[in-house]
């Protein structure tokens, strides 16, 4: 990566940052995060008629219910600690 992608690289994150600080909660529930994430990953668009969704959802809720527990997070919290796991256990296996 050249200096120059690096910089507007920076300046990309920034942007990104600032736009995200701006949003309001209830513009954040007005979007279809699942379509608008699809465009790029079109899996999150099919997969709903693949995935036996419940059996998963039944192990999250027990993970998120362990942590609100163990922790004292709230919903939102557990979940996000949650994906944030998720984010490191994927760039491990890179």
């Amino acid at each position: 990566m050249t200096l120059d992608e690096l910089i507007d690289f920076d300046i990309d994150i920034k942007e990104i940052e600032q736009i995200i600080e701006r949003t309001s909660e209830e513009t954040e529930r007005k979007i279809d995060w699942t379509s608008a994430w699809g465009k790029k990953y079109p899996v999150l668009t099919t997969y709903q008629e693949k995935v036996e969704i419940d059996n998963y959802a039944v192990r999250i809720k027990e993970l998120l219910d362990s942590q609100k527990k163990q922790y004292g997070y709230n919903d939102l919290d557990a979940m996000l600690v949650l994906k944030d796991i998720l984010s490191h256990v994927w760039n491990a296996k890179k």
